[in-house]
Formats: structure tokens, sequence, C-alpha cells
């Protein structure tokens, strides 16, 4: 794709990062999110997002009866995705949720993987990411914000966690066709890949194929011994 389309497409999705993030600033998280019987699923969302970025998802999930946790201490998501790790595997220990579905966005993915990795008490049995930059993104090169920098392919936390493989089996990536964040792609070897037809970095949170996909990865047998 040349730069001029690469550009375009890029431009296009920023109104749908506009219009979610408007979406939020009335909105409390439901009441309704803690019923069910279901697989729990903690949401993490992406770098300066909150949880209803994933809003749509977590909708879904809660109607088909998994109860939906939202972690108000991740705050935008802003902070070094090894700190941001703890924190979600403290607020597992707190609500002792076991079992658990990491359903991400972006950044969360990265975040939800870490986590997985210094799973010592095996809470996490699962993570689905959407838009993930499982490798990086060459895109983080051209900017000077540190918490975007974190997202470039050499920076040391990301060349850990592509080193890391063992927890990949357990993780399925849903992706859009073409990503303007993330150029690379989010196909993580050893994973489950599910590439959908849509175009946009956020335009597939709200994707009804990209929903259903999440539903189906929640709701699959278990995955820890």
């Amino acid at each position: 794709m040349d730069l001029r389309s690469h550009a375009r497409h890029l431009l296009a999705d920023y109104p749908n990062a506009l219009r979610i993030r408007g979406l939020g600033f009335s909105r409390p998280v439901p009441a309704r999110y803690a019923d069910g019987v279901g697989r729990p699923v903690v949401i993490l969302p992406g770098v300066y997002e909150r949880w209803h970025f994933l809003r749509p998802i977590a909708d879904r999930l809660a109607e088909a009866g998994h109860p939906v946790h939202v972690l108000p201490e991740l705050g935008i998501n802003a902070r070094p995705i090894p700190v941001t790790a703890e924190r979600v595997l403290a607020a597992l220990a707190r609500l002792d949720l076991r079992g658990v579905a990491l359903v991400a966005h972006s950044k969360g993915g990265l975040v939800g993987k870490s986590a997985m990795l210094e799973d010592a008490d095996a809470r996490i049995d699962r993570l689905v990411a959407v838009a993930t930059p499982f490798s990086g993104s060459r895109m983080a090169d051209l900017t000077l914000v540190r918490s975007l920098r974190a997202f470039r392919p050499r920076h040391p936390v990301i060349r850990r966690l592509v080193a890391e493989r063992e927890v990949n089996a357990r993780i399925t990536s849903i992706f859009p066709s073409f990503d303007p964040h993330i150029p690379e792609g989010s196909a993580l070897d050893g994973a489950t890949n599910v590439r959908l037809d849509v175009v946009g970095h956020f335009r597939v949170l709200e994707d009804a194929a990209a929903i259903d996909a999440v539903l189906a990865a929640v709701e699959r047998p278990s995955m820890v011994e």
C-alpha cells in the first residue's frame, strides 16, 4: 500500500475513535455487567482509551451471560506495559477471579500477554485481543510521545513479548484486513489468528464479525489444564 493510501485509511479511522470517545463521557459501567454465570471477562482497553471503547463487545458478552469486569485503576492505560500488567494481576486477585478471559484492544493485548506470562496463580485462561501490535508497530518510530514509542518493534518490552511464545496457544488475535496503526498486522505465531474483512484500528471494534469472533473465542472450552 502506498503512502497516500495509508494516510487516507489512517485519517478515515480517526472519526471512529473520536465518536467512541465521545460516547463514553456520560455512560457508567452497566450494573448488569456483574451478572452472569459464564466465563468471567476482564476488559483491557488500548492506550489513551477507557473501557467504553470496547462497549459493543462488552455488551454482547454480558448479554451472553458472561460477567464483565472493568478495571478503573487502569485509567487511560498510559503506564508502561509491565506496570499495567501488575495492576491487572492484582485486580484478579482482589476480585478472586479464575478461568478469566482477558478481552483487549490494541495495547491492552500486550498488557494481557504480559500478565499471562507473570500469572503465577493461573487465574487467566485466555486472551482475546483485537488489533494488537504483538510485534510492535513501525508507526511508533514517527512519534516523540513516550507512551507511544513503547510500541517500537525494537523496544525491549516488545522484543521480550515476541520471544516468549509459551502462552501464544491461549491467545486469539482478531484483526482487520488492514490496520493503518499497525501496518505489520496483528498475526501472532502459535495463536488462533482471525483476519476480518474490515479496515481500521477502531472501526473493527464495532464490526459485527469481530464481535462474533470475540464471543466465540471466549466461549471455547477451557485452555488451562
